[in-house]
């Protein structure tokens, strides 16, 4: 008696789960079995598409026939399209079952195929399903195309987007949040040229609850949906292009083109010359340079055991090498030099208010002045039109005088014009309190400030680039004001103590005289 296994075949999962075809199919096949006297062995249950032969169940159904123990001599299906809808790959499969002994049969086409003419009918039962295949993938595409074209986004809503259907059952996307202002909040980052693009990503996936991994988001932040447009692909002769879509953009198309030029490396894109860092242990990165050969230094870390080393160090050939540690503690200790104390404080402050009295105060008092000569003209010009309303001058006289101030008052008012003075008063000794408070304790800002805190400290106080040899740290150039707080406090040590400079971790900041060139003002 013949063995057959019998294979029922769905292409989807939830037609497996919630329809009928498998059990049907599985009815007339054993139906089939029994009037035939076939004897049933395995019933193999697929859920996968037809169209390659890359199927799990019927993976382990060719293995299995390919042992010695094997049985079964037919594979018993409904009609071919459950076999296969390639035709090239079901020859192929065919030939390989044959080979086997194994002979495939559709229980409601069923084909002979020792008889040549038998394999024409094979082809038409195979092309069949396949040009069906065809036609409605190509109909989808053309449909989907065409709905492209009219603005709609078609498939999954991205980032910041969520699917919704409308009450005539018409699809569309709408805004979601949070993660739509996560994903306009990431442009507008990356528009700055501060951070890294992949440095936003992270920022942004700690604020939202939905996170995006590397791959998506960098194609996320090149779709132009996100102003508002649909790309159509380039397709025969139509050559690719942007329609203007239905949904509401989420950026403006000038933030989406910086942004796009700021990813390609665009250098006529301002940004800030400003290197940030995640890595809280390496603060300094950015800022060295090596004092053996002059380039800049970067830092990293060397694993160990059971723990991560930090250095700053130069390229291999140079060799220069230091632990992150010690040179961030060399420079913490350093800053003390920068803290006020009330005494430095009224210097700094007393040098401050000189500069705005030379700078800012004198063209203010000149402003007052003009206002003052100003109001004085009007009211000689008010006194003239009394005495004329009284009779004590006549008409001419009059005249005179008002012509006179009037061109006066229009010089006046001309300069004070083009002088664009402020008139807004300002207390000038609050202001500079409330300056001195925020920057009297700088080393205790910087030991418990974050990465950033710490960059910009270090790069509001040194504009530019430190040497660090392994003991020091030395600059041509320092801020102004961080100079004077320097000066003062190195002076006010020398009288004291009787010591000089040496003394302090950031001695070689002030180079010696004939050695470097003194800092200017």
């Amino acid at each position: 008696m013949k063995r057959a296994d019998l294979y029922i075949r769905v292409s989807t999962d939830e037609q497996a789960d919630k329809g009928y075809s498998q059990r049907d199919q599985e009815e007339r096949l054993k139906r089939f079995c029994s009037t035939n006297k076939i004897t049933v062995g395995q019933i193999i249950y697929e859920d996968h598409s037809a169209k390659t032969f890359n199927r799990p169940e019927w993976i382990k159904l060719l293995n299995n026939l390919k042992k010695k123990s094997s049985k079964t001599t037919l594979i018993l299906f409904t009609k071919w399209d459950r076999f296969s809808r390639n035709a090239g790959d079901a020859y192929q499969m065919i030939s390989t079952l044959n080979k086997l002994g194994v002979e495939p049969q559709a229980v409601e086409q069923p084909l002979d195929l020792a008889i040549p003419e038998n394999k024409m009918m094979l082809a038409i039962y195979l092309a069949a399903p396949e040009v069906e295949n065809d036609r409605r993938a190509l109909n989808t595409f053309y449909g989907m195309r065409r709905a492209r074209k009219e603005g709609r986004l078609m498939g999954k809503a991205p980032f910041g987007y969520i699917n919704r259907s409308k009450e005539d059952g018409r699809k569309y996307v709408a805004l979601k949040e949070p993660q739509a202002s996560a994903m306009r909040w990431a442009f507008n980052e990356i528009a700055k040229g501060v951070f890294a693009a992949d440095q936003v990503r992270q920022k942004m996936n700690a604020q939202s609850p939905t996170k995006l991994s590397r791959s998506a988001f960098h194609v996320a932040i090149r779709n132009p949906l996100y102003y508002g447009k649909i790309f159509i692909a380039k397709f025969q002769d139509e050559e690719a292009h942007l329609v203007q879509g239905q949904h509401e953009p989420l950026i403006s198309e000038e933030l989406f083109h910086k942004v796009q030029l700021i990813l390609d490396g665009n250098k006529r894109v301002e940004r800030p010359n400003t290197k940030i860092l995640s890595d809280k242990n390496l603060p300094l990165r950015g800022f060295l340079t090596c004092p053996k050969c002059g380039r800049n230094l970067t830092g990293s870390a060397s694993k160990g055991r059971t723990n991560r080393y930090y250095y700053y160090h130069c390229i291999a050939s140079c060799g220069f090498r230091e632990q992150a540690g010690n040179a961030n503690a060399i420079f913490e200790n350093g800053l003390l030099q920068f803290e006020l104390n009330d005494g430095i404080k009224n210097i700094l402050k007393k040098l401050l208010l000189d500069n705005y009295k030379k700078f800012v105060q004198s063209p203010m008092n000149e402003k007052k002045r003009i206002s003052e000569e100003i109001d004085r003209l009007n009211a000689r010009l008010s006194v003239a039109r009394n005495k004329l309303l009284s009779e004590t001058i006549d008409d001419e006289e009059y005249l005179d005088i008002k012509r006179e101030c009037k061109e006066k008052i229009e010089r006046l008012e001309e300069q004070l014009s083009k002088d664009g003075l402020n008139t807004k008063k300002t207390n000038i000794d609050k202001t500079l309190d409330k300056a001195l408070q925020h920057i009297q304790n700088i080393p205790k800002l910087y030991r418990e400030g974050g990465i950033q805190t710490k960059r910009a400290i270090i790069g509001s106080i040194f504009p530019e680039k430190l040497e660090f040899d392994g003991k020091t740290y030395r600059t041509a150039r320092m801020n102004v004001i961080a100079n004077h707080i320097f000066q003062l406090n190195n002076g006010l040590a020398l009288k004291k103590n009787r010591t000089n400079e040496n003394i302090f971790h950031l001695s070689c900041l002030v180079a010696r005289r004939g050695i470097e060139p003194l800092f200017q003002e």
